[in-house]
């Protein structure tokens, strides 16, 4: 079950047999969810944080007119929700945008690690900071991108993620989810949504197949509209 989360913090630093045994001690249950289900709500004050062993989820906030900002997309091997260690209140929720896979880590175990086991814990503290830049970058892309290099930041950044933790293949990778829902990621309606995709099917930019089935065609191309940089990812290896 710790594979996805161990592989994608050894994308930052090295991890000892005893750290990855730690880990794999920590997770007390194993829940499978179907896709638009809530992993946890906002409001919630939960005992325990989760990671996504398969599938993807999202972090999202709802207005009281009911609309939705989604404002995170959550991978294989994400923490999704670790700052509620600290935090507490849920001030937003996670909802499940396939059929998932998520593990359970109780809020006394990670204090447990924090105590005992520095070097883990600063991992896992720089799994949430690499969540916040992912934040900021998506800020800054939306007020001052067009609505095409938005989804071409998107999909540049999910590839590389995605091939962080071993689920690509080449250039294709799955991505299970709705045009309603890129809207709600993107601050999109559903209608510009369809016609960005297709300027960048038209212009052999990217292929999406039915099922998710997502292929860059032309990275450098994708790269240089999205004006993407993967500096925020943190992915280089280094002691920490």
């Amino acid at each position: 079950m710790t594979k996805p989360l161990i592989r994608k913090l050894e994308q930052s630093d090295v991890l000892s047999d005893e750290e990855k045994a730690v880990l794999e001690r920590s997770f007390t249950r194993i829940r499978d969810f179907k896709a638009d289900e809530d992993i946890v709500r906002e409001g919630d004050r939960p005992t325990e944080s989760c990671i996504i062993v398969e599938g993807f989820a999202a972090r999202y906030k709802l207005l009281p007119s009911g609309r939705r900002q989604i404002s995170a997309i959550h991978i294989s091997g994400d923490f999704v929700d670790l700052h509620s260690f600290l935090l507490k209140t849920m001030d937003h929720g996670v909802v499940t945008l396939s059929p998932s896979r998520v593990a359970f880590v109780p809020h006394a175990v990670l204090n447990t690690i924090s105590e005992q086991h520095p070097h883990l814990t600063r991992l896992l503290w720089l799994s949430t900071l690499i969540d916040a830049a992912i934040h900021r970058q998506w800020l800054t892309t939306m007020g001052r991108s067009s609505a095409v290099a938005q989804m071409a930041h998107l999909l540049c950044e999910l590839h590389v993620r995605l091939n962080a933790v071993g689920l690509t293949n080449g250039m294709s990778f799955h991505f299970p989810i709705t045009q309603e829902e890129l809207g709600d990621a993107l601050g999109l309606s559903t209608v510009h949504v369809n016609r960005v995709l297709t300027e960048l099917k038209a212009g052999r930019l990217v292929q999406w197949a039915g099922g998710g089935a997502v292929t860059i065609l032309d990275w450098d191309r994708l790269r240089d509209i999205a004006e993407f940089s993967p500096t925020y990812l943190s992915l280089q290896n280094e002691p920490r």
